[in-house]
């Protein structure tokens, strides 16, 4: 019976995706709309090729492995792809002849710019929260994956709506926000991804075998949480056609403003430091063989990061139309935010505590402590940038740029690739990854191309901000904006150096997994608790 359930809606999903392709309006919807077609023509005649209900995939260890592999494999790929596009991006902005003109604008400055910072954002960065929340709650819980294989419907459904964004972005297709957000219908669909992979989540704790629910998956919860209600609330709008792209936005003006920063300074709170610091807690104690340093101390962090983190979006619109009041709650809030942040740095740090002489042999390690230093330090460069005197320096400058990046490759990235690099010898039953030279060579290469991109924009901002503001005795300003572009030169060469190197180490990590998985030496994978 399910089946044929499965065929009917396949069926209409084929047939809303035919007919939008016909009657579409935009490129970006025609070719969407003839994407969406395919898929649901592959997944028609996969469902015909089935002789009964599908199974659900579950390892001999009881656990729901499979769609942590592909969440693996997805992150390391997507990875490797946003730091190539970033890459591209840097040169274009130190040499706008890279900006090649193809008739049409796909792969100038303002198409790539967009789809590099959601490839490595949503793409890397949500594969390695999503593949870390499956694999995290289920140790810790002692039971598989609630729901079947909802799991892998997140997974795929996740990869869609990457897909449908990034082809969104390269054909112009956004909703013209400060994040240039895809466009409603691909919203939705996110949405319902996001919706089933709280309720695999929630399921899972559900159905636990341990009473105690471990921080980790405190973190990974409220991540899950209040992305949804930041996505929903920062993309609400109202389509102009069924049968076309375009939306009107629900919030204009100021309103729209103060949304977008309410959205954009959370989705870093919660997405790029309440998710990883799930993984933090977890990866950390896990590769170095200790407990956590302390476990009250995790959980005042939790709450006091996450009561303070959604009142800090304000500080980026100072000197903006929003009331004085408004900007100054923010910038309260986001110097009191240092306190919590550093309480999980050095909670992360300290529980390193007898294990210190691991750093001279497991580059594993090195990475994990590195991405808390990091952390450590965009937790503080942050609140003192939202000081409004220092503000008016680095507003719309590159110092900006620096912080984002330090805190994006420094902590974001070095721990996904730690988190990487625990799982895939696990995942795939290897006694450990196929080199672990290439592992020290990728922490090098990773560490100093983010040394040198962030020191890079920090020169190049400070300089950009002092620069904007000289006057001469008659209070004229000095420099014009042309001025400071090519005063900036050197250090855009130096930033696009400092991609590369990042992302040779990224490609070296997709080679030494790769490799590990089609070889290297197999183990007895361990056996875990029976699960339900």
């Amino acid at each position: 019976m399910l089946n044929y359930v499965k065929l009917i809606a396949l069926a209409l999903i084929t047939l809303f995706a035919a007919m939008a392709a016909s009657w579409g309006r935009d490129l970006a919807y025609q070719v969407h709309a003839v994407l969406i077609m395919l898929i649901g023509a592959g997944m028609f005649i996969w469902v015909l090729r089935q002789t009964d209900e599908p199974k659900v995939a579950v390892d001999s260890s009881g656990y729901m492995d499979g769609v942590v592999r592909a969440g693996v494999i997805a992150t390391g790929f997507w990875g490797c792809i946003g730091f190539l596009v970033g890459v591209v991006i840097a040169f274009q902005l130190a040499f706008p002849v890279l900006n090649f003109d193809w008739g049409q604008p796909f792969t100038n400055f303002g198409r790539l710019r967009p789809l590099h910072t959601s490839a490595v954002i949503f793409a890397f960065g949500g594969n390695a929260l999503i593949m870390s929340c499956f694999y995290i709650v289920q140790r810790t819980s002692g039971a598989r994956l609630w729901g079947g294989n909802l799991a892998w419907f997140v997974f795929w459904g996740y990869q869609l709506f990457i897909v449908l964004a990034a082809t969104g972005y390269v054909l112009g297709s956004t909703q013209s926000k400060e994040y240039a957000e895809p466009e409603w219908y691909v919203d939705i669909w996110l949405t319902i991804v996001w919706l089933a992979l709280l309720a695999v989540f929630m399921g899972t704790l559900f159905r636990r075998r341990e009473r105690h629910i471990y921080v980790a998956n405190w973190f990974l919860l409220s991540f899950i949480i209040t992305v949804a209600m930041l996505h929903v609330v920062n993309n609400l709008s109202i389509p102009v056609s069924i049968w076309g792209s375009k939306s009107v936005q629900v919030f204009s003006g100021v309103q729209d403003a103060m949304v977008q920063w309410w959205y954009g300074h959370n989705a870093v709170g919660f997405f790029l430091t309440a998710g990883f610091l799930g993984m933090m807690y977890y990866f950390v104690p896990k590769q170095a063989g200790r407990p956590v340093y302390s476990y009250k101390l995790s959980i005042i962090h939790f709450w006091a990061l996450i009561f303070l983190y959604i009142w800090a979006g304000p500080h980026h619109l100072h000197y903006t139309a929003l009331p004085d009041w408004a900007g100054t709650l923010g910038m309260v809030f986001s110097i009191i935010l240092w306190m919590p942040s550093w309480g999980g740095m050095i909670n992360g740090l300290m529980t390193l505590q007898g294990a210190w002489d691991k750093l001279r042999t497991d580059p594993i390690i090195r990475m994990m402590v590195v991405s808390l230093a990091f952390y450590g330090m965009s937790t503080f460069e942050g609140p003192m940038m939202s000081i409004r005197a220092v503000n008016s320096l680095s507003h719309y400058t590159d110092w900006t740029i620096g912080h984002v990046h330090s805190g994006a490759l420094g902590w974001n990235g070095m721990i996904t690739f730690g988190a990487i690099y625990f799982l895939t010898p696990k995942l795939w039953g290897r006694a450990q990854m196929y080199s672990m030279s290439a592992i020290n060579w990728h922490f090098w290469l990773a560490t100093i191309g983010i040394v040198l991109y962030a020191s890079s924009m920090w020169v190049s901002g400070i300089m950009e901000g002092l620069m904007w503001r000289e006057v001469d005795a008659q209070g004229f300003l000095v420099n014009s904006f042309a001025d400071t572009v090519s005063a900036k030169f050197p250090m855009y060469v130096v930033r696009g150096l400092g991609g590369v190197l990042y992302l040779i180490g990224a490609l070296i990590m997709a080679w030494n997994m790769w490799m590990t998985i089609r070889g290297g030496v197999r183990v007895h994978a361990p056996v875990g608790v029976p699960a339900e």
